[in-house]
């Protein structure tokens, strides 16, 4: 009973860190899981969902020290944006001939992606609060599972119903990779901490107008392509 008071007490610390950080993923996991049928959205925000605590607590236990690699968050960073891209393009037009289950294996699929770019700057908080005990980060982490497929279950809902929230989403992962590129350490390295911090913010904004551009451009040009 000793223990039980400071350990639930980080339990819930770690809960309350990863619902905060993960607000971003249940964008991701609501924008892969719009196109599904409705009987498998649900499966599919659970997979998504399970498949983000799996990634939070590799990346927590593992990779935490790579932060720092030059170039790592620069290819983080360009990998989501190709994801947020793809996501604002949606894939309804190429669903003929796909079957319910590649669907929902390419929804999960592209949440793994999204998860393990966004998860570099998150698992240094959780890991701090977690500390050594691989028990508590764990625990407090699947604790979290629920809450994040209810996040995602309430953006999926107000996606269908104004879609418009799907291109805030993509500009919003954007801005996150814009943010990532800049801060990488070889561009600190090169510009300085100062001159990072202030690019931080006009380089997120140049990443989401880039990829609500692209995205915009996109979707106008397969329409065109499938009457040719």
């Amino acid at each position: 009973m000793e223990t039980f008071g400071p350990d639930a007490l980080k339990i819930l610390e770690i809960v309350w860190v990863n619902i905060i950080l993960s607000g971003d993923n249940a964008v991701v996991i609501a924008m892969a899981c719009r196109g599904l049928p409705p009987d498998k959205q649900r499966m599919g925000m659970i997979l998504g969902a399970g498949v983000a605590i799996v990634l939070r607590i590799v990346f927590t236990l593992l990779i935490a020290t790579l932060l720092a690699t030059p170039y790592l968050k620069i290819a983080g960073g360009l990998l989501l944006l190709w994801v947020a891209v793809k996501l604002v393009t949606g894939e309804e037009e190429d669903e003929s001939g796909v079957r319910v289950s590649d669907k929902l294996w390419q929804a999960v699929k592209t949440v793994a992606i999204a998860d393990a770019v966004m998860s570099l700057d998150n698992v240094l908080a959780i890991a701090a609060v977690a500390k050594d005990s691989t028990f508590l980060l764990i625990l407090g982490l699947a604790i979290s599972i629920p809450l994040i497929v209810a996040g995602a279950s309430i953006i999926i809902s107000l996606l269908e119903r104004f879609p418009i929230l799907v291109w805030a989403g993509a500009a919003l992962l954007g801005w996150i990779a814009g943010e990532m590129i800049v801060t990488d350490p070889a561009v600190v390295s090169r510009v300085g901490l100062d001159i990072t911090h202030r690019a931080e913010i006009p380089a997120a904004i140049v990443a989401a107008i880039f990829v609500v551009g692209l995205g915009y451009l996109l979707a106008r040009r397969r329409p065109a392509e499938s009457r040719a």
